[in-house]
This record gives structure tokens, C-alpha cells and sequence, in this order.
């Protein structure tokens, strides 16, 4: 890892702390540990669990619990590996450093771009979807401008200072936990029919088989089921990029990847199943009003639609928040390594990247131009050409663990608090995993679907990867023709 550049002009900070590395000296830890915990608990809640879970459903029935079964223990065993790197060096530049030293100059800048880019694309759709309802209920203001209004907000609020991220998204974050917590409570109570107040009869869990079986289309529908579910999960490794900023990054760390395990267990399937054992999979409902309105609905609680619309705002501001914060810290970690601008290694007064946070909501900010402009075609190909970033991710995640922990085990074997179950097995089997998902990925050929997501993904990689290689190679001629100047 490669200290501060000397052209940052970050103001002078304290020696680091425990748990923090000298990279990490022109960032000014801000985070508590209570804004760790709760980053960790609702980073993997997206607004796909509550918007996105109804066509999962309806492709695979009560079996869309095995879906999100597989894709839950992939995303464990991927921030196990995710963890055991970052406690022993935790970085703002988390997987993309790792790779870096791991696999090579090209595999740090190519995964690090693209995840860049897949975050500022990100930015533009939770604006959008944030505008929608925030329109619903103000229609005197247009779309355009809650977008606008939205950005701003937390833009000011990520410039701020690290610490007013951190509370935003503490209570972002302890809402959607709040708010998935009373729904699975409730749920539970009413399909035991002890819930006081509701007319919903008892089912106890008959509606997972009464309905055409439990794979009511049958065992293939589970992969598809997979293809469906498979990016809500997208955000668990932030937890990593935000350890870099706090007090005691390793402990944060690990404590966060040890429960990454209960958090999918009890988030997501456990909500899913009190949706598919409350209403038959089938139920008009679910598709019409979604899983979550719909099962509220079906137990009598009142105004569930409103009350799920300021869920899923607070999701989809959660999720901008934090892609705003995660683009410009991974943009930040490139500047550092010299494969960024070296501006954006520049922090304010109050230890924030402001050049990486700027130039991350620019991009953001033309991304939403282009959804209201040319949501058919420029758009659509930011979205498709930034689908599978997030699995080419977590490909990166396993080769890098596999590399990395060698180079732990040889240079500081003290720092290997936090283990990869039956490495190296487990994490070649997780790369078959993803591996497969992409391969199937490949067989939906519907409009805008995984094939066209894959493709486009796959060429967007290559061109950066190329950029990284030439890169590389000016590099090492420059080098050698400095050394033999020098002679």
C-alpha cells in the first residue's frame, strides 16, 4: 500500500489510531462505532428487498426462499473473505487496494473504476425512484426537482464532514432495520393468528405447499429466481470502505463480518417468509401492490402503502447516501495510487475528499440528466453496461483472498483476526458460484435482461482493463528510461 502522495494538501492529523493505517492519515476518522454497527446491520437492506422481491416471487413461488438462501451464503462467504482482508489492512480503498497488491496494478484501477462507475449509475436511479414518491406526495414540485433537491441534500451532508454521513446514515439505516423488524414480529404473530386485532385466519406456513407445491414452477425457476434477487444484496461490502474512517477500524471489521451471516438470515429470509406464508405465492396482491403492502394489507394494517413508501424513500436515500460516500472514497484510493487524478486525494479542512466527492455527484448528476433525456437508450446502456459490475466484484474479492492471504501469513501474521472458512475450498467453490450466475446470466434474453447486462458489463470491463494495461506499460518505459538516464 503506498502512503499519501505528497501533492495532497490535507491538513495535518493525528498520528493513526489502532486499527488504522498511514493511508488512511489524510482522512479524519469520524465514524462511532453505533454509525459501524448500524452501516453493517442495514447495508444489506436495499430498496430491491421491498420493491424488487414481488417478480421474484411470482418466477419461482415460495422457492424464491432458496434463491435468496444461495445468493445470502454467497454474499456470506464473500465478506468473510471481504473481512479477512480488511481487518488485517483496512483501507478507504477496500477490495480495489487489496487487488492492487494482490493480482496487479491493472486489477486494482480496472475494479476500482468500475466500481466507481457503477455507483455514480447508481446515484441517478435512487434519485429517480426518490423523486417519484417525494412527487406522489408533493406533485407542485416536479420530478426534476426532487431529483435535483435530493442530490443536493446529501451532497452538502457528505461534504460536511464524515461524522454527518455517518448520522444520516445511522438513522437511515435504523429505520429500515425498525421498520423490517416490527414487519417480520407482526407477520409472525399473524400467521399463528395471534396477532390482537386482525382477522387474518391461522395458516401456519400451509401456503409455502398449497399452492402447486413449493416449486410451483418447478426446481429452474430458483436460478431464475437468483438472476432476480441477486443485485439487492449489492452494498454489504461498504462497511469496509467506511472501517478505514473510524476510531478502531479491524474490531469494526470484524465484528461486522461476523454477522453478516444472522443480518441475511433474519432480513431477508426471514421477511420473505412471512410474505410467502401469509398470501398464497400466486396472490394478485403481491404483483399488483408489491410482497411487503400486500402482506401488510392482508393483516389489516392500516395505510400500508404510505407507510411502505417512507420505508422505501428511506432506503433509497440510505442507498444515495452511501453510494455518494462509497464513489468518492473509492475515487479517493485511486488518487492515492496514482491512478486517479491527484486532486482527488485533496481533503478540506474537516478531512472530507471534497474533488472526489464533486466529481462523483457530477457524474451522478449527468446520469440523471440522461434518465430524463434519454431514458431508452443512453440511459439504458448506463444501466445495462454497469449490471454486473457487482458480481465481477465479488470475482475479485475471491482471487485476491486467495493471493492475499499468503502475503498476510508471511508479513504480519498477528493481523489474521478473521479467517476464510476451509480456505482454500470454500473460496474456489464461491467462484464457481458466481461463475455460474454469470454463465446463466447469459441465458436471459429478454429487454434489458442478463444477457445484454453481462455483454455490455463484459466490455465496459475490457476497455478499462486496457486503459490499465497501457497505462502500465508507459509506466514501466518511463521508469526504465529514468534509470538508464540516471546511469
Amino acid at each position: 500500500m503506498t502512503s499519501r502522495p505528497p501533492g495532497s494538501v490535507a491538513p495535518a492529523t493525528a498520528p493513526p489510531t489502532s486499527g488504522q493505517t498511514s493511508e488512511q492519515a489524510a482522512l479524519r476518522p469520524g465514524l462511532k462505532n453505533r454509525h459501524l454497527s448500524m452501516i453493517a446491520i442495514g447495508g444489506v437492506i436495499g430498496a430491491g428487498l421491498f420493491v424488487g422481491s414481488a417478480s421474484g416471487i411470482a418466477a419461482a413461488g415460495p422457492g424464491i426462499l432458496l434463491s435468496y438462501a444461495l445468493v445470502g451464503a454467497l454474499v456470506v462467504f464473500v465478506m468473510r473473505m471481504l473481512g479477512e482482508m480488511a481487518a488485517a489492512n483496512p483501507t478507504s480503498g477496500s477490495f480495489s487496494a487489496y487487488a492492487d497488491r494482490a493480482l496487479g496494478r491493472w486489477a486494482g484501477f480496472s475494479i476500482g473504476w468500475l466500481y466507481w462507475f457503477f455507483w455514480v449509475v447508481v446515484l441517478a436511479v435512487e434519485a429517480t425512484a426518490g423523486a417519484v414518491i417525494l412527487e406522489g406526495w408533493v406533485p407542485a414540485v416536479p420530478q426534476w426537482a426532487w431529483a435535483l433537491i435530493v442530490m443536493v441534500v446529501l451532497t452538502i451532508t457528505n461534504l460536511a464532514s464524515v461524522g454527518s454521513f455517518g448520522e444520516f446514515e445511522f438513522w437511515f439505516a435504523g429505520i429500515k432495520v425498525v421498520a423490517i423488524t416490527g414487519f417480520i414480529v407482526l407477520g409472525g404473530l399473524a400467521i399463528f393468528g395471534v396477532l390482537p386485532g386482525s382477522d387474518h385466519a391461522a395458516t401456519g406456513f400451509g401456503n409455502l405447499t398449497a399452492h402447486g407445491g413449493f416449486l410451483p414452477n418447478g426446481p429452474g425457476a430458483i436460478l431464475t429466481g437468483i438472476l432476480l434477487v441477486v443485485f439487492s444484496f449489492m452494498g454489504s461490502e461498504i462497511v469496509t470502505l467506511a472501517a478505514g474512517e473510524s476510531a478502531d477500524a479491524r474490531r469494526a471489521v470484524a465484528k461486522a463480518t461476523r454477522s453478516v451471516i444472522w443480518r441475511v438470515g433474519v432480513f431477508y429470509v426471514g421477511s420473505i417468509l412471512v410474505v410467502v406464508s401469509l398470501l398464497p405465492w400466486n396472490d394478485p396482491a403481491i404483483a399488483k401492490k408489491g410482497s411487503y403492502v400486500a402482506a401488510l394489507d392482508s393483516i389489516g394494517i392500516p395505510h400500508a402503502g404510505e407507510i411502505m413508501n417512507f420505508i422505501v424513500l428511506t432506503a433509497v436515500l440510505s442507498c444515495l447516501n452511501s453510494g455518494l460516500y462509497t464513489a468518492s472514497r473509492m475515487a479517493f484510493s485511486l488518487g492515492q495510487r496514482g491512478d486517479a487524478p491527484r486532486s482527488f486525494v485533496r481533503t478540506n479542512s474537516r478531512g472530507v475528499p471534497q474533488p472526489a466527492i464533486l466529481a462523483s455527484v457530477a457524474f451522478g448528476f449527468v446520469a440523471v440528466g440522461f434518465n430524463y433525456l434519454w431514458p431508452d437508450t443512453v440511459f439504458q446502456f448506463l444501466l445495462n453496461s454497469s449490471g454486473a459490475v457487482a458480481l465481477f466484484v465479488w470475482l475479485v474479492i475471491c482471487f485476491s483472498q486467495l493471493r492475499m492471504r499468503g502475503i498476510i501469513l508471511r508479513e504480519a501474521p498477528e493481523k489474521l483476526v478473521v479467517r476464510m472458512w476451509l480456505f482454500p475450498y470454500l473460496t474456489w467453490a464461491t467462484i464457481a458460484m458466481i461463475s455460474f450466475v454469470l454463465v446463466y446470466m447469459l441465458t436471459d434474453d429478454s429487454k434489458g435482461g442478463g444477457r445484454i447486462q453481462v455483454l455490455l458489463s463484459v466490455l465496459v470491463a475490457a476497455l478499462v482493463i486496457a486503459v490499465s494495461l497501457v497505462r502500465e506499460r508507459i509506466r514501466r518505459n518511463n521508469n526504465t528510461q529514468d534509470a538508464l538516464v540516471s546511469r
